[in-house]
């Protein structure tokens, strides 16, 4: 039987420096984590700054090797996977005395659990010969947290060799997939982020990596990180016809989350959850009859049953109770808890600026931006120095960004190679063709600022572990974005992992917002506000077809406010506040109906 940790939240992949080493820093404590793996100059820095850390040799591994990409990847996650396992060793012969690590980690499991009951009873038995076999017993229940690894889907640019040829099986994401399938982590995971990628999807099928055993036990598992049912059952398909399992989706809320937004068409996280939980059977067992078919044919093994698949949610949860709930009312097996935990530094690497930042945010401070070169929503915090960087480059005439890292090169307008959106080359030739266009100087302007908002993210997500460590990345460019969610207003205190838990498992209190809305509400607010920014900038609606549109997305909001009223009365703390803000919105989208003729 495979020992499994006992935690039920886990900690999402952040930015690309943010959670990079999150498990050398929480593993030992059973809490799972996820690693960004596309950025293999970050990955690389890393493995320069740990291997010293466990008296080994760095020995770096040059751009110009034959797949340095994967080779890379393979061996920061063998890295990190050494420096847990010698962690987890010496976790099991520490005495059980206040302060030591082994005591941190079962006081800070939750209480419901069963080794959490069983550490108390330890802790208060008085025959000193049943209190020691407690004591041997419980080191043998020791496991570690998941060292999981995250590819967001849309960042696989393809690669050329020397001669210019396109290098097969060498985009970033297919190449960043071989660095993780060929490294020695066993009962991990990898996230598959931004919707399907048929092409990275189909490697899978080429390796053995992710085949169960007899007993359907993997050691390599696949989550699917999705916004909605019928993405999942799409997804989960797909790779079912590759001989390749889902183990786990992973839903997200559409704009109630960090980094790049994916918003739904109005259909929010409530109702969302809900269709999960009534039709888990059915998406499970469709997805088996096709994976069994198969996975007979790939490996000769016949399944009459499969494991399950595990629901798991994000996005915006704050409170103990917002975080119980999703546990017992949508059965979910883990909650992932990612903004807040950039103010603990025990979990995450941030720099002290940025940190500052951070903590002091007001939700004057949290932007649904247009500046990912991705074209995708990107929640951004203002007054980031590579924001102030940026402003200054446009200042001096020279706007965009030197592209070294082209992690997000998809642009061919005007080149036959890929280039980024946010690069300084781009924007050069983009902003000279608006002068040819004879646009009115509101359309210029207007187009102007869009091709001026987009932002280097290779850098600026990397950089907090380069300055963090003093480790260099890039010597002349050192500044930092980050990408919380708007929970980040919430939250202010920088706080120890310990008091961090607690505040999950009901502990603790730290939340220093006392009119924070229910996560729900928030969501509903952020999809209000941004159905009024599409409005208002199309303006008119004359298309049938968007009206239409419009009205449709309108309608699915309103029918999961009406979904949230009718939640059991048990369901919801301050419920009486809970259902003004429904009222509110319900108004609120009265309005925008009558302002926009979608009646």
């Amino acid at each position: 039987m495979v020992l499994k940790s006992e935690h039920i939240f886990h900690i999402p992949v952040m930015g690309l420096a943010y959670t990079v080493d999150s498990p050398v820093k929480v593993a030992r404590f059973g809490i799972s984590s996820v690693i960004s793996i596309i950025e293999d100059r970050l990955v690389e820095m890393m493995r320069k700054h740990y291997y010293p850390t466990i008296n080994e040799t760095y020995t770096p591994i040059s751009h110009h090797e034959p797949d340095y990409r994967a080779k890379r990847i393979t061996d920061y996650l063998n890295l990190v996977n050494t420096i847990v396992q010698q962690q987890m060793q010496k976790l099991k012969t520490e005495a059980f005395e206040r302060g030591t690590e082994i005591v941190k980690y079962f006081e800070m499991l939750p209480v419901e659990s069963r080794l959490k009951k069983l550490y108390l009873e330890m802790m208060h038995c008085a025959d000193e010969v049943e209190k020691i076999g407690l004591q041997v017993y419980l080191r043998t229940q020791l496991v570690a947290g998941g060292i999981d690894v995250n590819i967001l889907t849309k960042t696989d640019r393809e690669n050329r060799d020397d001669d210019g040829n396109i290098i097969p099986n060498g985009s970033d994401a297919v190449a960043a997939l071989r660095g993780y399938i060929k490294s020695d982590l066993t009962n991990s995971a990898i996230v598959f982020s931004a919707g399907m990628n048929p092409r990275l999807y189909s490697y899978l099928e080429n390796f053995d990596a992710f085949d169960p055993d007899e007993n359907f036990l993997l050691k390599k598992r696949v989550i699917v990180k999705v916004s909605d049912y019928r993405s999942a059952l799409i997804q989960g398909k797909f790779l079912a016809k590759k001989g390749i399992w889902v183990s786990e989706f992973r839903i997200e809320s559409g704009l109630n989350c960090g980094g790049h937004a994916f918003a739904t068409d109005g259909f929010l996280l409530g109702p969302i959850m809900e269709e999960f939980k009534n039709n888990r059977e059915v998406l499970a067992n469709t997805i088996f009859d096709i994976y069994k078919l198969a996975i007979h044919k790939k490996t000769g093994l016949d399944f009459n049953h499969h494991p399950g698949i595990e629901i798991s949610v994000q996005g915006g949860i704050g409170t103990y109770e917002e975080d119980r709930f999703l546990h017992e009312h949508y059965n979910v097996t883990s909650t992932g808890w990612g903004t807040p935990f950039l103010l603990v530094p025990e979990a995450t690497t941030v720099d002290d600026h940025t940190l500052k930042l951070l903590s002091d945010a007001t939700e004057e401070d949290i932007l649904l931006s247009n500046y990912s070169p991705l074209g995708v929503r990107f929640h951004y915090l203002k007054g980031t120095t590579a924001a102030i960087e940026k402003q200054e480059r446009i200042d001096e005439g020279k706007p965009g960004s030197p592209c070294t890292e082209k992690h997000l090169g998809f642009n061919t307008e005007f080149t036959e190679e890929p280039i980024c959106t946010a690069s300084h080359k781009y924007q050069k030739l983009k902003l000279e063709q608006l002068q040819t266009l004879g646009l009115s100087e509101k359309d210029y302007q207007s187009q102007k600022a869009d091709v001026l908002a987009k932002e280097c993210l290779c850098i600026g997500l990397s950089n907090a572990a380069a300055l963090y460590y003093n480790e260099p990345f890039l010597k002349s460019l050192k500044s930092v974005n980050v990408c919380p969610g708007p929970n980040i207003v919430n939250f202010s205190e920088v706080v120890s992992l310990q008091t961090m838990v607690d505040h999950i498992y009901g502990r603790t209190d730290i939340m220093t917002n006392p009119k924070r809305p229910h996560m729900f509400n928030a969501e509903i607010t952020l999809y209000i506000n941004y159905i009024k920014e599409l409005l208002l900038k199309e303006g008119g609606i004359n298309d049938p077809k968007r009206k239409s549109y419009y009205q449709s997305f309108i309608s699915n909001l309103l029918e999961a406010i009406v979904y949230y009223k009718n939640l059991p009365a048990h369901a919801i703390a301050a419920r009486s506040v809970f259902m003004e803000e429904l009222e509110r919105a319900e108004k609120e989208l009265a309005a925008v109906r009558i302002a926009y003729a979608l009646d």
